[in-house]
């Protein structure tokens, strides 16, 4: 490769050789590219980008690159995964490179860059979870040395090896050494070998002059403290070598990756804000009860407390707003879980007894959401009108005010507006339908007439903020992440919409797929993303969002990350999920169903209506039917009249006929008939193409496909798996790699990803190459062929947990099928005695153990699980302790756990227990010491087995596949 700076003038100038090596393994079709700062490698342009060579050494496979450059180069630069064309498959994470060559290298001289790819695993410890909380210092570390190399070369066969190794986790008066094979590394022995210096990020190097007789080296990283103790790193010995039949290398540069430690694991528990009980709590749980709940957390030995979303969902003004997923704002804080005792220190004597009464009547065994909502903010207004000038008026309001103002004027004008108009749907205020921020303005500035109830919403969300905040700090003080929620929509009525509507899609409705959790999927009637607006602003919709979590969250899951890859989307007029297609996807088009003897396009778009069908459905009833709702365009075959040929239509019109006494049946029954009608069809058309079309799921299941001749039935069954199951994967992954990485890199919080239900082929690789942590239920395996998962075979990249919110607790499934409860023992247990009726303490304990044992990083539990522990919490019936019903969209979120944490605290046998099980296990809990450190790495051998090393697939540091590594 020639480089015109190389040249002065006449005379050329001998240029450095530096070469770049990575152990990586691909594809057929794929290579790897370094591209960087600098036009020798492209200036950022992939497509001019530096192509590698691949060499297989041994087990491994070497790539391989040279660019000549002047002997004061420096640049930044990063390495991809491309096709044939140069087209970005995949990229590292993490920061970009920064090379830097040595003092004393001259023209002519050869330097090797031994990089390791950068998985965003790699990145986790930096996450805020880890570096703010698990590993937070009460101590800092002081830069010695700023990155680059120190050393000169003098004899002509010197190398010059410069060592770097991030270890995010060190101990006070801790060093990193690097030990070896050569006398400079001290012959392994600890106190001889290569101090490293701390460079700052967490990156420690040294550099070390050697001899070409030196090499080949071994050598391995280890941490060494003033006490003499000291901790290699696990693995393999790290290897050097030398080409000798080349020109020597005069200076190799490493970056060798993380230091292998035995992957950190911990423990954790999980429940909805609303169902936290406390003394001292308004019927609710609130936000100051997170300190019990992190007390508890601490002594129980766990590491998180997991949340639902806490955000306002104060949409229809009753106890639908329950439903924590469908967000009035994605950054208003829900006024429920407000401590109104805790808004002043000087409450009035009536409004303490107001309180007190309030707490009786609303002390009870269900969050009675309409009551405390009414109570709290009837409380709250008393309070106000009594200090707002006071509030309003001091400076850590105003500084709240000022930070928060872009989403909190618009949130407190919708309150506004909508409690005016008795509605939130915005197309229904008139003048106000369309947002400006003129009008927004006008509405609350401090010289209108309603600026009192304005700022009354300022006043609610700035002291929520407040307290949860306090919550927050206390946590990640006891070194317990607070891990949050984050829902895959809004609702179509909420600021957001109202805000940003040209973000929505407000004519279709998000839903979830099919297989989720029933045959007929389940509408969740959100508007789904326009993500093509989204990205010209570079999603600053969602980065905002993430930023605002982040100020109270250290870690968060990312409610059905699908939807990131591909959505369910439905038409608006949709009541159920089944008639939807995924948005993006590739259709099949007019003409490749043409080309394979598919004509009849009406037939297979429409409901398929037959007499026959009519009768089966409906008996001695369906003249009436077919009078009312539809058409004879056939002899013997039907169409839906143009006021009911969708479900809202046919509901609203069931709806009208029994207003009138007209229906002869039960009016349930009738629509489930018609709905089931109005699905019966092959092909969805789509709406804004007419030649494109989508196979309706499980189309095989319509009477419309079995009336089909063998050749369509053989074509469309073809397609059908095609268009589930293939054509889609590469433009999902593309999808998912354009929004994630975004939100990704909005803050430091660590991510995980509810990736449950049919996960197309693409996910798990994506998920694994941008360190997203995966979901892992026992009940809901992600193998085909099982029916429970086997938690000793879990992923490190994954939390475990035996059930969820979305799901039955440990009790209740154990006592809902007895076949599947003598399945699971006989195949789980490994017992073939006829298992207890019910879930004793001795099988909660059998399955928790059997989680916490296993190799994810987390084990989180419901904390309904971890009661059944003990026979003393087992009193009320386990159908009562379900948080959600997901087939019921109308399901009433109330669930509160029956004992106080108050009591919780004082019951020392169960914390002992649950510390117990954590402690055997070889996580880490709250206040572990580095001595107990060690016996919890050497119990986790013995537990994990062959999963005990999350550094297992490299060698050398290189990963052999993909995997993430912590």
């Amino acid at each position: 490769m020639s480089n015109l700076e190389l040249f002065s003038g006449t005379k050329a100038t001998k240029p450095v050789n530096v070469s770049f090596r990575l152990p990586y393994y691909t594809q057929w079709g794929q290579s790897l590219l370094v591209c960087g700062s600098e036009p020798v490698l492209g200036s950022w342009n992939v497509k001019k980008g530096l192509l590698l060579r691949p060499v297989h050494q041994g087990d491994e496979l070497i790539w391989y690159g040279s660019i000549a450059v002047r002997n004061e180069f420096s640049c930044e630069y990063n390495y991809y995964v491309v096709d044939d064309k140069k087209n970005v498959l995949r990229w590292e994470m993490g920061e970009k490179r920064k090379l830097f060559l040595p003092l004393g290298i001259s023209g002519g001289d050869f330097v090797e860059l031994h990089d390791l790819w950068q998985t965003g695993g790699d990145g986790i410890p930096f996450r805020s979870a880890f570096k703010d909380v698990i590993f937070r210092r009460s101590w800092s570390l002081e830069i010695e040395r700023p990155l680059g190399v120190k050393n000169k070369l003098e004899k002509a066969d010197d190398v010059l090896v410069h060592f770097k190794i991030c270890c995010p986790n060190v101990e006070k008066e801790t060093s990193v050494y690097v030990i070896g094979s050569v006398k400079k590394l001290g012959q392994w022995k600890v106190q001889d070998g290569l101090k490293l210096s701390y460079a700052g990020d967490a990156t420690w190097q040294a550099d070390v002059v050697l001899e070409k007789a030196d090499f080949p080296i071994k050598y391995k990283y280890c941490k060494y403290n003033k006490a003499g103790h000291f901790s290699l790193e696990t693995g393999s010995n790290r290897e050097l070598t030398v080409d000798s039949s080349k020109v020597l290398t005069r200076c190799i540069l490493l970056s060798d990756g993380m230091l292998r430690e035995l992957p950190w694991r911990g423990a954790g528990v999980a429940i909805p804000m609303f169902s936290v009980r406390s003394e001292a709590d308004l019927g609710v749980g609130e936000f100051l009860d997170l300190k019990l709940l992190v007390d508890w957390a601490v002594e129980s030995g766990f590491h998180l407390v997991q949340l639902l979303p806490l955000n306002d969902t104060s949409v229809h003004g009753m106890w639908w707003d329950s439903y924590p997923y469908s967000s009035l704002s994605v950054f208003a804080l829900h006024p429920l879980y407000l401590r109104v005792q805790a808004l002043t220190e000087n409450l009035p004597e009536d409004i303490k007894k107001e309180i007190q009464e309030a707490k009786k009547q609303l002390d009870r065994k269900d969050v009675d959401y309409d009551a405390t909502m009414a109570t709290k903010l009837s409380i709250a207004k008393k309070i106000f009108n009594r200090e707002k000038d006071l509030i309003l008026n001091s400076s850590r309001f105003q500084q709240y005010l000022s930070e928060n103002e872009e989403w909190l004027k618009p949130y407190a004008a919708f309150c506004f507006l909508r409690d005016f108009f008795e509605t939130s749907d915005h197309s229904q205020w008139g003048r106000f339908s369309n947002y400006t921020k003129g009008k927004l303005e006008k509405l609350t500035s401090k010289d209108s007439l309603h600026y009192d109830i304005i700022s009354f919403h300022y006043y609610i969300q700035f002291h929520i903020h407040s307290q949860l905040s306090e919550a927050a700090e206390y946590a990640r003080k006891k070194g317990v992440i607070l891990k949050g929620d984050l829902p895959i929509g809004v609702s179509r009525n909420s600021v957001d919409t109202w805000v940003y509507p040209n973000l929505f899609r407000m004519n279709t409705s998000t839903g979830a797929p099919p297989d989720y959790f029933d045959k007929n999927g389940q509408n969740w009637g959100f508007p789904t993303y326009n993500w093509e607006e989204m990205s010209k602003d570079n999603y600053a919709w969602w980065r905002a969002r993430l930023t605002q979590m982040g100020k109270y969250f250290t870690a968060y899951r990312i409610d059905h990350i699908l939807g990131f890859f591909r959505i369910w989307e439905l038409p608006d007029h949709a009541l159920t999920g089944l008639i939807g297609k995924f948005r993006p996807s590739i259709p099949l088009s007019q003409e490749e169903l043409e080309s394979e003897g598919i004509w009849d396009f009406n037939r297979l778009s429409h409901p398929y209506i037959k007499q026959e069908f009519l009768q089966e459905k409906f008996g001695t009833s369906w003249t009436f039917i077919a009078a009312n709702f539809l058409n004879e365009f056939q002899k013997g075959h039907y169409e839906f009249k143009e006021d009911c040929n969708t479900e809202k239509k046919i509901a609203s019109k069931l709806e009208s006929l029994a207003e009138k006494s007209m229906l002869l049946g039960g009016e349930d029954q009738i629509r489930q008939g018609l709905f089931d009608l109005l699905k019966n069809i092959v092909l969805i058309r789509d709406r804004e193409d007419a030649s494109k079309f989508y196979p309706r799921f499980n189309l095989e299941d319509t009477s419309s496909f079995y009336d089909l001749d063998d050749h369509s039935k053989n074509v469309l069954k073809r397609l059908y798996y095609d268009y589930y199951f293939h054509r889609q994967e590469n433009l999902w992954r593309q999808n998912a790699l354009k929004t994630l990485p975004v939100l990704l890199n909005s803050s430091d919080m660590l991510a995980c990803g509810e990736d449950l239900g049919l996960i197309p082929a693409c996910v798990h690789p994506v998920m694994q190459e941008l360190g997203l942590v995966g979901l892992r239920i026992q009940r809901m395996p992600s193998e085909p062929d099982l029916e429970f998962g086997i938690p000793s075979q879990y992923s490190y990249m994954t939390v475990c947990a035996p059930s969820c919110h979305d799901c039955s607790t440990l009790r209740a499934w154990w006592e809902e099928d007895e076949e599947r409860r003598q399945r699971y023992f006989k195949s789980v247990v490994g017992s073939d005695a006829d298992p207890p009726s019910k879930c004793t303490p001795d099988i909660a304990y059998f399955v928790l153990r059997q989680h916490v044992e296993a190799p994810s990083m987390w084990a989180i539990f419901p904390l309904q699980d971890l009661l059944a522990l003990k026979e003393e919490y087992m009193t009320r019936p386990a159908t009562e302790e379900t948080i959600n019903d997901p087939t019921n969209p109308r399901h009433y979120w109330r669930y509160r756990v029956h004992v106080t944490m108050e009591s919780l605290l004082k019951d020392k046998a169960l914390k002992t227990t649950i510390k117990g099980l954590v402690q055997a296990s070889g996580r880490s809990h709250p206040g572990l010491g580095e001595t107990n450190v060690q016996e919890n790495r050497e119990k986790t051998s013995v537990i994990s087995g062959k999963q005990q090393l999350s550094t297992s697939n490299r060698i050398n540091g290189a990963p052999r596949k993909e995997t993430s590594v912590l």
